[in-house]
């Protein structure tokens, strides 16, 4: 492991040599998923250019960088919103295509918002179950048997704090427990991988520790996770590897071992 060095702090107003682009590392073993040589274009605009991106079985990947260094499009374009221009996608070492959502969740991948794309007007049972309702044999939704899974999932999938009634309104909860409803249903449908697109942006310090508690114990239970987060302690206290992009290209990556929270942030600032 590295041990901590001391950085040089720029003088005011001095340039700072932006990083050149990588490949980064090869993965060591079949990936959970992997982007080879994506690129996305915008007509003229390059989003991403010639990106490669993998995330392993049971490992949390921290996706780093400044604002407009293509992170988020990295993440919508994971999760079938964006797809590619270009490039290849394999999922278990399969060439998959991922066009829209429903690739996506096929392929076993739920994306986690800043903004969590939760019904604020609905109930938590109706939340978790939305768009996957479970019906009855004349096609009409079973709101007991939703009911009693969502009651099994607050108490046993991602421990809840402070949540008893699946039939409460999610407008009524904390911004950690709507994190935590988006969690679990994510848990309850076998998903593989989490995509956190800043996940505690709007958390307060003790549901941020719930959040990257949730992450770690997942990863234990088999699930994969992508970190987009500006608060790079965060990132070190989860993440297993570390991917720094600037301008739609990957200029740093190192695991957890190889590196510091200081190097880290050099590559970072350099975006």
């Amino acid at each position: 492991m590295k041990t901590a060095q001391k950085l040089r702090q720029p003088k005011a107003g001095a340039h700072i040599p932006a990083d050149k682009p990588i490949k980064g590392e090869k993965p060591v073993e079949v990936p959970l998923f992997e982007a080879r040589n994506i690129t996305k274009r915008y007509g003229s605009f390059v989003a991403l250019n010639d990106m490669n991106f993998h995330i392993g079985h049971n490992e949390v990947v921290g996706l780093l960088g400044d604002n407009g260094a293509g992170k988020s499009t990295l993440v919508k374009m994971i999760s079938g919103i964006n797809p590619p221009t270009s490039g290849d996608i394999y999922v278990d070492g399969k060439k998959t295509d991922i066009r829209n959502r429903s690739d996506s969740e096929a392929a076993g991948i739920e994306t986690i918002y800043q903004d969590i794309a939760l019904v604020d007007s609905m109930s938590i049972t109706r939340n978790i179950f939305m768009g996957r309702e479970i019906t009855n044999r004349w096609g009409f939704m079973d709101h007991a048997k939703m009911q009693e899974v969502a009651i099994d999932i607050l108490g046993s999938a991602v421990q809840i704090s402070g949540i008893d009634d699946p039939g409460k309104e999610v407008g009524f909860l904390s911004g950690g427990q709507k994190q935590a409803v988006a969690i679990a249903r994510a848990v309850h449908f076998k998903r593989k991988m989490l995509l956190l697109d800043e996940p505690t942006s709007a958390l307060s310090v003790r549901e941020t520790e719930h959040l990257l508690a949730y992450v770690r114990d997942l990863k234990k239970e088999g699930t994969s996770s992508v970190l987009v987060t500006h608060n790079l302690y965060h990132a070190f206290m989860v993440c297993d590897r570390f991917v720094v992009m600037s301008h739609g290209k990957k200029v740093f990556e190192a695991r957890k071992g190889d590196t510091t929270i200081e190097e880290v942030t050099d590559h970072v600032i350099r975006t």
